[in-house]
């Protein structure tokens, strides 16, 4: 299997997860991180100064590392040729406007591989191998279920609304790169706009500004909204509460419409899920609510239920299923079964950098082998 392969594989990885705010370099070796993160600002408005920031970045990664490493690999948002290296017009990256040839201008500077990917995938890539799915496993083994859990969808939550699917040991990617590009399904709750108006920083911002009647501050980041909303920090705490609501009923929306089409475990990373405590109620609520036909008849949104993984009491009924024995007419046979079909939501168990930077790690070796 490809998680233990990549775990004793002696090849040095260089990494970097390219956020719209902050860079983080770093290098993996046998799926462990051997040089601590360097992180460094993003400056997306000036493309010059972020690719100096770039090759800076792993300038100072390569000055620590033992030996020379095999390739660089990193996540870097799209729209992308990520085959050719080739970044487009990003939103978040204004500088990058008509396209620019990243993966070429870092192969000619470093002289070895690189390979680029969507961040949505190299994170869900890194959870599936070597986090949140092995430890959910383990888990499951150890509460005694049967159930082992291969598929899984992740999303992350910080500047942008990213996502990725990976099916058993294989990350999901489109033939125009674009496998699982979450942000442009429309928003539930305004039809003009795409998800991530209501999954995104500016989404906080944007519904704490509203509630409280005050002009959108940029410099008001989430983590000082669920301040406010916690009571530690002055402001107006029925305004912030009400954004981390709305954001969580967005990402209900958005999780529910993915599991109709997927059948998988959700795993949530980024920054923004430290407000799990403000958010998941109206996630689950989202998630599980019901819907009716034109007579006014309820039925559950999705064909099975989705359980909070972070919560101990649902995790033991969640492990322990509905096991029932059917009885086969006229063999004496009896056939035992899993009656209760089910998924589930949990939080990162690496905290986003580290679960892209294994995803980068374990892309480029199979890219590596392959070539």
């Amino acid at each position: 299997m490809k998680r233990e392969r990549y775990g004793k594989d002696q090849r040095i990885i260089l990494t970097l997860d390219a956020g719209g705010t902050n860079f983080v370099f770093s290098a993996i070796q046998s799926n462990r991180e051997i040089v601590a993160p360097i992180r460094k600002p993003a400056h997306p408005e000036d493309l010059d100064r972020c690719l100096i920031t770039v090759v800076e970045g792993f300038d100072e990664v390569i000055r620590l590392l033992p030996e020379k490493a095999a390739a660089i690999s990193f996540a870097f948002p799209g729209p992308a040729d990520y085959t050719k290296g080739i970044i487009g017009d990003l939103p978040n990256f204004p500088s990058f406007k008509g396209g620019v040839p990243l993966g070429p201008i870092l192969e000619d500077r470093f002289g070895i591989p690189v390979y680029i990917n969507n961040d949505g995938n190299l994170f869900t890539y890194g959870e599936a191998l070597a986090g949140y799915l092995p430890w959910l496993n383990k888990r499951l083994e150890e509460e005694g279920s049967s159930r082992r859990y291969t598929n899984l969808v992740g999303f992350t939550l910080g500047t942008g609304f990213g996502s990725g699917i990976v099916l058993g040991e294989t990350m999901v990617l489109g033939h125009s790169t674009g496998g699982a590009e979450i942000h442009n399904t429309l928003n539930p709750f305004n039809s003009q706009w795409n998800a991530e108006e209501g999954v995104s920083t500016r989404a906080i911002q944007r519904i704490y500004a509203e509630e409280s009647g005050i002009e959108i501050k940029p410099s008001l980041m989430p983590g000082d909204i669920y301040k406010i909303a916690k009571g530690s920090a002055e402001g107006d705490n029925k305004s912030a509460l009400a954004a981390f609501r709305s954001f969580g009923k967005s990402i209900g929306g958005s999780v529910a419409n993915t599991l109709s089409l997927f059948d998988g475990i959700v795993v949530l990373g980024g920054g923004i899920t430290a407000a799990w405590d403000l958010f998941a109620d109206e996630l689950f609520a989202e998630i599980n609510r019901s819907y009716q036909d034109y007579r006014g008849n309820s039925f559950p949104r999705l064909s099975y239920k989705v359980f909070n993984l972070e919560d101990d009491a649902a995790f033991k009924e969640f492990a322990g299923g509905g096991m029932t024995a059917i009885k086969i007419p006229e063999s004496g046979r009896q056939v035992v079964f899993d009656a209760d079909p089910r998924t589930g939501v949990g939080m990162s168990k690496l905290g986003a950098s580290t679960a892209i930077a294994l995803g980068a790690y374990a892309f480029a070796l199979q890219q590596l082998d392959q070539s």
